[in-house]
């Protein structure tokens, strides 16, 4: 296990979050799903955390995130949710500005630490396509 620093302390801060679209509809395939990969991860390093792992399946997207322990994991993942919602609506429904009040994800997200665990949680994400039963046949990594 590895440790990062800041000024005054060592820290290794890894949670494993799930959220999902707005009346878990199955919207998460093809250009949403490989739009959405990069998306996440630049948001999350706006917010100095790093995506270790994450996969998209229809319904729902799981990801490993490390956020420095300065940062609540609410305000990381709020803002995640909230600015790639916005990203989406600006892409996939032609409109240019006004995004007040869109709703591409649902309220809430399941968070749990991630300790010595770790490696577990990773292979979990991995194999989210084949626990999920049948997919669309695209790689939901990103």
């Amino acid at each position: 296990m590895s440790y990062e620093s800041l000024s005054h302390s060592k820290w290794d801060c890894k949670y494993h979050v799930v959220f999902v679209p707005k009346y878990r509809k199955k919207v998460l395939y093809g250009k949403i799903r490989q739009f959405l990969g990069p998306v996440l991860h630049e948001l999350a390093g706006q917010r100095r955390s790093k995506i270790l792992e994450g996969h998209s399946v229809q319904d729902h997207v799981h990801m490993l995130i490390q956020i420095l322990p300065k940062y609540a994991v609410s305000e990381v993942v709020g803002y995640i949710k909230g600015k790639s919602a916005i990203a989406v609506a600006r892409q996939f429904s032609g409109r240019k500005n006004n995004f007040n009040g869109e709703s591409f994800w649902a309220r809430g997200y399941a968070v749990s630490t991630v300790g010595f665990e770790e490696e577990q949680i990773r292979k979990y994400i991995r194999n989210q396509e084949q626990l999920e039963g049948q997919g669309s046949g695209d790689n939901g990594e990103f």
